[in-house]
């Protein structure tokens, strides 16, 4: 048998449901030799006995690994048991809609590092929701942020695609934290190299979005994006408890979140404290722009046509004259106050506790 030309990474837990799917679009790729690694973090369900199946009947090649729980310690284990020189992590719930796309995307990632002459690059698919409801702002809102690629921007759902070699400089992944492994690597990677949009699309799955509230869990990620961007990472490490908490709910209840951040923050020194403040308005102050896009998103909205691929007038607008005219230390002050008292807010709508 020919070496692969692909190592495809997939980490999991109970994925029963949403496996089978990804694997039966991985059978029927064309023109590419590759193998499936499927990283199981101990499921109670059948994933890894469907997973053998595919395998055992020759659909694919590959293994399925169980190991310890946490998802950058299952795709650290993945990159170990790697035969290819390209690597290639997707999540779960992914669907490929093109028997060629992964040829596609692997020839498009080869011929841009030839003529870069470097390998510092990595790919991502564009993103797409597999939800009927097409009326949903929201959700047309990620796809043109993930087609966008700004910081911040780019997650594990829409697939990496890079060298083994690259990803040894700029890995290997967190195993510190118990989400988000994949968004702090991406700007490991931005920082180290340059990121590229891939031919095709990723579908992936708007479960979460579906059973938790859009908004709901649009507010729990910006939480999540601050505290990681400014690196408070008291909040990830005592996080798991309250995710293991909502599992057993179908709505996600914001209110417990909020409380554990006023509780981490009273046994902080009040100096500390306002240090976590101020870096948080240093940040969401930087974020500003997402407004614009999101006005433009709505008049793309509007029209019916589907995620935007380049910034518009109103994003534009907040990158010519917002970011600079606010980028100083009154500005990030300014936001600051703003956010704390929308935290406070928040609080006592959803705690009764102020």
């Amino acid at each position: 048998m020919p070496s692969p030309e692909l190592s495809i990474i997939i980490p999991t837990l109970n994925e029963a449901d949403a496996l089978p799917l990804l694997l039966g679009d991985l059978s029927r790729q064309q023109g590419i030799f590759f193998e499936v690694i499927v990283t199981d973090g101990r499921s109670v369900d059948a994933t890894c006995q469907i997973a053998n199946e595919f395998f055992a009947t020759g659909q694919l090649s590959g293994t399925c690994h169980v190991g310890l729980r946490g998802r950058g310690r299952q795709l650290n284990a993945g990159v170990s048991m790697a035969t290819s020189e390209w690597l290639l992590f997707l999540h779960a719930d992914s669907r490929l809609g093109d028997a060629n796309q992964l040829r596609s995307a692997l020839d498009f990632m080869r011929i841009h590092q030839q003529l870069a002459a470097s390998d510092s690059s990595a790919g991502r698919f564009a993103l797409s929701f597999d939800t009927p409801d097409r009326d949903s702002f929201g959700l047309s809102f990620y796809e043109t942020k993930a087609r966008l690629g700004r910081p911040g921007c780019i997650h594990g759902d829409q697939g990496v695609l890079l060298t083994k070699a690259f990803f040894n400089k700029v890995g290997p992944f967190r195993e510190d934290l118990p989400v988000m492994e994949d968004t702090s690597l991406a700007e490991v990677i931005r920082t180290h190299g340059q990121w590229l949009l891939l031919p095709g699309e990723l579908v992936t799955s708007a479960r979460r979005f579906q059973v938790e509230g859009l908004k709901s869990r649009q507010i729990l990620n910006a939480l999540m994006m601050n505290f990681l961007s400014i690196g408070w990472l008291e909040f990830f490490a005592v996080v798991p408890d309250l995710y293991r908490q909502q599992d057993r709910t179908r709505s996600l209840q914001l209110g417990p979140f909020f409380l554990l951040i006023k509780n981490l923050f009273a046994v902080m020194p009040l100096r500390s404290r306002w240090s976590v403040w101020l870096a948080t308005g240093e940040y969401v102050r930087s974020q500003a722009w997402q407004i614009g896009l999101a006005m433009d998103c709505r008049n793309a909205f509007r029209k019916d046509s589907g995620p935007l691929h380049q910034p518009g007038n109103w994003l534009h607008w907040f990158d010519r004259w917002f970011d600079p005219l606010t980028n100083h230390f009154l500005g990030h002050i300014l936001t600051a106050l703003l956010v704390r008292f929308w935290f406070a807010w928040q609080l006592w709508r959803r705690t009764g506790k102020a």
